[in-house]
């Protein structure tokens, strides 16, 4: 790398090739992402530690893709809409409104699904 100082009015300069230039940016960014990928993983790891779940990679798709979160992480943990419906107090009828997305659910009822799925109530809120 060649690189050459100048004085200017606010202070003194470095001026490298281009090549260089172009060369150090790419360095600091690539250094950016791993220090934002060290970040998510340290929250990761903390979630974990604190008792969130570990959801399979074919239930992260499923939410990933757009799919009712209510209905994917209900049929992750095996439940029933009924049993949903019996352990939540809210009827099997609006369980599959909010599942269709004919509904959309209070947050008394998110709150409940999510401590019979237990999951954390975000995980069922959807962002569209």
């Amino acid at each position: 790398m060649s690189v050459r100082f100048q004085k200017t009015p606010k202070g003194e300069v470095a001026i490298l090739p281009r090549e260089d230039y172009e060369a150090l940016v790419a360095k600091a960014s690539e250094a950016d992402e791993d220090a934002g990928t060290a970040r998510l993983v340290a929250h990761a790891k903390d979630d974990i530690a604190s008792g969130a779940p570990l959801l399979p990679k074919s239930v992260v798709d499923r939410l990933a893709n757009g799919e009712n979160p209510v209905r994917v992480l209900r049929e992750w943990r095996d439940v029933t809409p009924m049993y949903l419906s019996l352990k939540t107090d809210i009827s099997e009828r609006h369980i599959a409104d909010i599942e269709s997305g004919k509904l959309v659910g209070t947050a008394v009822w998110l709150l409940a699904i999510a401590k019979v799925l237990k999951v954390p109530a975000d995980l069922l809120l959807q962002t569209d």
